[in-house]
Parts: C-alpha cells; structure tokens; sequence
C-alpha cells in the first residue's frame, strides 16, 4: 500500500474524526476507495472503535432512483437507527463514474431528498467527516494523469492543519467582528449580512466545526443578499457541467438567473424549496496546497484565490444558539475566481484584493 493512504486515514482518524476508543463508527466507502477504507479500519482497530462499514455508489443509486416510483418512504427507520447510534460518520469517495447519477430526472432527486430530511439533519450530528481517496475517476475529470492527481490530492490533504488553522484564525476574526461582506469583481457587486453569525475556522477537523478532508476556508452564513454574482469557475452539479453562472439577488431571495452551460441544473436547485432561492454560505477559499480547477467541490471551493457561496443549507455552527438559519434541502456550492480585477470588503474595508489577505500584505 502506497505510505500516502496510511497517512490519510491517519490524518481523517486522528486529527479530523478525533476517534477514541468506544466510539461507534459508520464508514461509508466508495467503489474505488478500497485502499483508504482498509487503512481506516487498521487505524480504528488500533484505536479500539467499533466499525460498521457500508458500501456507497452512484450506480447502486442511480438503479435504485430510475426503478422507484417516486414514492418514498420518509426517514426509513432501519437507517435512521444506524446513524443515531453512530458517533462518526466517516465518507471515503471514489467512484467510478463521477457523472453515474447524471441521468436522474430533477422531479425524482428533489422527492428522494425530501423524503431523506431527518436522516440528512441525524447524520449531520454525528462527528461526519467526508473525504476521497484519489481515483482515476477524479483524475480523468480534473484531466490529469493517475500519477499526477495523486500528487495534487495529496498536496492538498497531507498538510500542517494545526498551523493552517492559526492563519485562517486571522480571516475568522475579521468575519466574527463584522456587519457585512461586500465582493466586487467582474460582473459581481454583491453585498450580504454577516452581524450575528459566526464565521467557522474550517481546519479538516470537527474540533474546529470543519467537516471536509481536504479543507482550508473560512465560512459563514450571510443573509440579506442583494445585489449579482457570476462564478466563472465551471463545475459538475449533479453529474452535469454548469459554466459562467450569475445570480440576481433582491431582498435575500434569488429572482433572475442564466449560465452559458447548465442554466436547466440551476433551475432544478432553485426549485428544490423556498430556501434554495437564497444563501446558505459565503466561504473564502485558503488552501493554497490547491492550486488548480479538478471539477471536484471538495477540493475547488478551499482553493486560495477563490470565493464560493452555496444556495440552500446553511450550517448549524454559524448561528446562535437557538437561532435557525436557512433551512433547505439542499446545499449547492457555486465558484467564483477572485485572483484579479477584485476585492473583498468587510464594514467598508478592504479585507482581501486580487486574491491576497491584508493581513499578508499591508498595502493591499
């Protein structure tokens, strides 16, 4: 086994999961994760967790959706019970057809989600963590050689998280002690509300409230969006690619919207329910171990040089205690590239210009 797969499941074990010993854990694994789910069960076994592991893929999915007749059952309860009684939920990807859902109707996504609402919110309780384990699938789509994606993906997960953690503190900061985020760039002019919230340290670990491997942004959960946005960083949303979105805002709520590619998938989200028409996230990208587009939102929205925003869902962990955010059925990452002709402001002053942080640059 290549040293790298050890040391990831090490890293996702130890520093993202923090399993101990006793704790119940759910391990969902990918059709071409085998490697990664191996060297996490060594790692949990060493550890003394309990192990459950499962088998996820996007074709198993895709035959069950195209069969059913939309009916769904809600909240089936055999799986509602696995995931109160898990501690951790820990999700290795890596299929083998990153587009194998592509072909399931937006009516039929939409009903299964719904009907999935408690499992959604149960699983997001636990200690969740997901991850990929670089695939010839995820190289292929990011149009990289096998060898070379691994180089990347690893790049971008086997980093010093403790002392990207102390940087990132300084934007979470600036975050926490403001009223509100202005973005400019080319075909953006976009203000939001940030007073109230918290903004998350996104570190790869839920000590920090940080569910991804990799990670390296810092997000929060605006509200009162106004203003347009273009994300000129193309994507595959729902197994089809979407180019050059924009988004009209007025009173927090989407009311126009076009895309040179994928304007159908957008509509399909803004659909879902009330809250997909507004925002759920404004995150900042600061992982600088990325450094190029892979058609993969895990890894794309963390790139340094990047600002992401997500209609739908917004996070537990930037709310007061008792307060509810944007509620949705979905959560849907949009990218856009902020490295020229941009700048980010908070309260009126620039925080960030062309991709650079003031508190890396004074001039800015």
């Amino acid at each position: 086994m290549d040293e790298r797969v050890r040391e990831h499941a090490t890293v996702l074990v130890d520093w993202s999961a923090r399993i101990e010993a006793g704790d119940d854990v759910v391990v969902s694994v990918g059709p071409d994760a085998h490697e990664l789910g191996v060297a996490v069960a060594e790692q949990l076994g060493e550890r003394g967790a309990n192990l459950l592991a499962t088998y996820s893929s996007g074709e198993i999915t895709r035959a069950y959706l195209q069969a059913h007749d939309g009916d769904f059952d809600e909240n089936p309860a055999h799986e509602l019970a696995l995931l109160e009684n898990a501690d951790v939920y820990l999700s290795l990807g890596g299929g083998r057809n990153t587009s194998a859902t592509a072909d399931i109707s937006g009516e039929r996504r939409r009903a299964y989600n719904e009907a999935r609402t408690e499992l959604r919110e149960t699983r997001l309780g636990t200690r969740w963590v997901s991850t990929v384990h670089p695939t010839r699938s995820l190289a292929q789509q990011a149009n990289m050689a096998y060898e070379e994606y691994q180089e990347f993906a690893y790049g971008a997960i086997l980093r010093d998280w403790e002392s990207l953690a102390e940087e990132m503190a300084q934007l979470k900061d600036l975050l926490d002690d403001g009223d509100e985020v202005r973005l400019v760039s080319k075909g953006t002019d976009l203000t939001m509300q940030i007073d109230g919230r918290s903004a998350v340290n996104s570190a790869a670990s839920v000590a920090y409230d940080s569910h991804n491997l990799p990670s390296g942004e810092v997000f929060t959960a605006p509200y009162a969006t106004e203003g347009e946005v273009t994300f000129d960083v193309p994507m595959t949303i729902r197994g089809e690619s979407v180019r050059d979105v924009s988004l009209e805002f007025e009173g927090g709520e989407v009311v126009d919207f076009d895309a040179e590619q994928g304007a159908d998938v957008i509509e399909d989200v803004l659909e879902t329910d009330d809250g997909a028409r507004r925002l759920g996230e404004l995150g900042i990208g600061m992982n600088r171990g990325i450094d190029r587009y892979t058609d993969n939102i895990l890894f794309d929205e963390k790139m340094g040089d990047t600002v992401h925003l997500a209609l739908g869902r917004a996070y537990d962990a930037c709310l007061p205690d008792g307060e509810t955010g944007n509620e949705s059925a979905v959560h849907v990452d949009l990218i856009t590239d902020v490295s020229e002709d941009s700048r980010l402001e908070i309260d009126g002053e620039v925080v960030q210009r062309n991709g650079v942080f003031r508190f890396e640059d004074d001039e800015i």
